[in-house]
């Protein structure tokens, strides 16, 4: 059995939905079905249930599953430690995320328990760049928000989070239980820098153009708005400062937090920074 194969078979089982599972793979389904195909013949038996209700995995399959996840896993740590002797054991984060997130205090637990040899990087990037620096090479992964532009990577969703308008607390729209997005239309917004992905540029801004002031990072989002009384969009369970409110805002989407990596990037490390997360991000 070869490692790729394996991988492949890990990625199916976890999604048990052959679409997902390439869609994750970066590959189209026929050849990912012909590759788990050629895994049953090679092993001698069905791994996968395939009905029109779904798939699931066969008892051989949960073996196979559990047996899967500690070859790769070795496979993972014996490059890992060939690297660390060899001095290139090193990962650079890039962090978007508020790194008092507890799914990230979670996961940098785990990553040094697993880890503990490996050098890790951390590069903090302000609101401009959602990759955190990742289209440019100075990052091997981030750690952020959608939507930017994905060409080129892998992306992995971790969680997805409601947002709200920042506001004055004596705006009168501060008084409101809950708004839309008509609602703000006619306030002025801050605004990210020029050149910024206009995707993640009209997310934030609720899919329109608007004027206001240019800010790049979280504070100063809440100093236009405490000093201009300028809208914004912020995530409806972070703490604001005092003078501000945020107000659920109901028809707009909620903010997906993401890992983000090079498509083709086999360092083991990232691997398992992706493995890590996920089991981080679901607790």
């Amino acid at each position: 059995m070869e490692l790729r194969t394996l991988r492949y078979f890990l990625v199916v089982a976890e999604e048990l939905h052959f679409g997902r599972a390439a869609t994750r793979l970066h590959m189209s389904q026929p050849p990912l079905s012909r590759a788990i195909r050629q895994l049953e013949t090679e092993i001698g038996t069905t791994l996968f249930d395939r009905s029109p209700a779904g798939v699931a995995l066969t008892p051989a399959g949960t073996v196979l599953l559990e047996e899967a996840r500690a070859l790769l896993d070795r496979a993972d740590r014996a490059r890992l430690r060939v690297a660390s002797a060899a001095g290139a054991a090193t990962i650079t984060i890039g962090i978007l995320a508020d790194s008092t997130d507890p799914g990230v205090l979670r996961l940098a637990d785990a990553y040094r328990d697993r880890h503990p040899h490996a050098e890790v990087r951390i590069r903090e990037a302000d609101l401009a760049d959602p990759t955190c620096g990742l289209h440019a090479g100075l990052v091997d992964i981030a750690l952020t928000r959608a939507p930017f532009d994905e060409t080129g990577l892998a992306v992995r969703e971790l969680r997805a989070d409601p947002v709200g308008a920042l506001l004055r607390s004596d705006d009168p729209l501060a008084r409101h239980r809950q708004l839309k997005l008509a609602d703000l239309a006619d306030r002025r917004w801050f605004r990210f820098p020029e050149g910024t992905d206009p995707r993640w540029q009209s997310y934030w801004n609720g899919g329109e153009t608007r004027e206001g002031a240019v800010v790049r990072a979280v504070q100063e989002c809440r100093q236009a708005v405490l000093w201009n009384g300028t809208v914004g969009m912020t995530l409806l369970d972070h703490e604001t400062t005092t003078g501000l409110t945020v107000v659920p805002v109901t028809d707009m989407p909620p903010s997906r937090v993401l890992l983000a990596w090079k498509r083709h990037d086999s360092n083991p490390l990232i691997r398992s920074f992706v493995r890590l997360a996920a089991a981080a991000y679901r607790q």
